[in-house]
């Protein structure tokens, strides 16, 4: 019974998708799930860093949902099956393990994954269609991805291909250059500077990440969760003390929150 749980899934989708099925599901089309296909990925994403298994088995499935969703639209125009689908990730699977599946030699995690880049490269290059930017590394990346994590992409090809920074001392000396230029640009009260100072600055401490090893999405993420715990906590003091965050000062917004960081 268990062997058929995805196979019931998929049926139970086209069941949804069917003329006497049900209304919202049937009006739903590639890009109007596009929001969903994102927050499930976000919500996946949460559960991971809160370490919350039921959360995640409930998200992975929402997840999941996605997918077969995509793939039962797809099936009705004739484009693709959710056989296909699972066919195309099965071999490909294959294909970028010849250490497990062939005769490459890899004996650890660092040499599977310069294995791993090396056959996406190859797979890149032979799926790339002519354009006027030509078969550029960068062809892959999508501009459609958030803006930290297409950055992130984009410095992470280039890096494969030897563009990259050879001392984290010289990207240190770089991001300080950029804080001097967004320096420049706000005491000249130049608006139209701004933006690409800011740019500039935010594109060097992604590089920052990357060549640490971190994925600057996840860090900030991090960073956010820990600003929203301290702020709340200056809330929450605040409102002990009889005042709402409006009517506090800055001085006392700032001494509760050098409390909050001790906590």
């Amino acid at each position: 019974m268990e062997k058929r749980r995805f196979e019931d899934l998929v049926e139970l989708m086209a069941r949804l998708r069917a003329p006497d099925g049900c209304p919202w599901d049937r009006e739903q089309t590639p890009r109007s799930l596009r929001t969903y296909l994102l927050e499930e990925t976000y919500e996946v994403l949460d559960a991971i860093e809160r370490d919350d298994p039921q959360a995640l088995k409930d998200e992975l499935g929402d997840l999941l949902l996605q997918v077969v969703f995509h793939a039962q639209m797809a099936g009705e125009q004739g484009r693709f099956s959710i056989d296909d689908v699972l066919a195309n990730l099965h071999d490909k699977l294959i294909r970028r393990h010849p250490h497990v599946f062939g005769t490459t030699q890899a004996t650890s995690a660092e040499q599977v994954k310069v294995n791993w880049e090396a056959l996406k490269a190859a797979e890149r290059e032979a799926h790339l269609k002519p354009s006027r930017e030509g078969n550029s590394i960068l062809s892959g990346v999508s501009p459609h991805l958030p803006a930290l994590l297409e950055a992130y992409q984009l410095t992470r090809r280039a890096a494969q291909v030897g563009f990259d920074w050879q001392r984290l001392d010289d990207l240190l000396a770089k991001l300080e250059e950029e804080v001097n230029e967004l320096r420049q640009a706000v005491a000249a009260g130049d608006g139209e500077r701004l933006e690409d100072e800011v740019g500039d600055l935010l594109f060097v401490a992604v590089n920052v990440a990357r060549y640490l090893g971190l994925d600057p999405a996840v860090a900030l993420r991090r960073t956010n969760r820990k600003f929203t715990e301290r702020f709340q906590l200056v809330e929450r003091e605040l409102a002990r003390l009889g005042k709402r965050p409006e009517e506090a000062t800055l001085e006392e917004m700032d001494a509760l929150w050098e409390r909050s960081k001790e906590k």
